[in-house]
Parts: structure tokens; C-alpha cells; sequence
């Protein structure tokens, strides 16, 4: 059984997985802060790419965690 080569996208999306998984491993002995920095750097990307309603979510997500931790 022959699997057909991936393109560009496939190939993208695939090196994206292992880096992030390869990043997750390299923070894994510096614990939820450094799985915490992880999803930082994810949550800015994911705002980048989808716009001012993502970035607008971001903020009120960070405003309630601010919130919350701060009493």
C-alpha cells in the first residue's frame, strides 16, 4: 500500500505538531510555568492569525484570570 506524498499544507501542519511537541518535552521539567509559556506563545499565534474578535477573547480571558488571581 503506497501513501501519497503530502503537500505543502499537510507538510506545514505536520512540522508545526512536531515542534510543538518537541517544545512541550524541552518545558516538561520546568512545570505549569513552562506549560503556561507554552500556551502563551499558542494563544498569541492563534490571536495573530484569526484577528480583533480573537485578540478582543484573549483580553477578556486574561482580565478574568488577572482578576481571579489577584485577591
Amino acid at each position: 500500500m503506497s501513501q501519497r506524498p503530502m503537500n505543502s499544507a499537510e507538510r506545514r501542519a505536520y512540522n508545526q505538531r512536531r515542534h510543538a511537541e518537541q517544545r512541550q518535552e524541552l518545558v516538561a521539567d520546568r512545570g505549569p510555568q513552562g506549560i503556561a509559556e507554552l500556551w502563551w506563545d499558542q494563544a498569541r499565534k492563534v490571536a495573530r492569525d484569526r484577528g480583533e474578535e480573537a485578540w478582543a477573547d484573549l483580553a477578556r480571558t486574561l482580565s478574568n484570570y488577572c482578576q481571579r488571581h489577584s485577591e
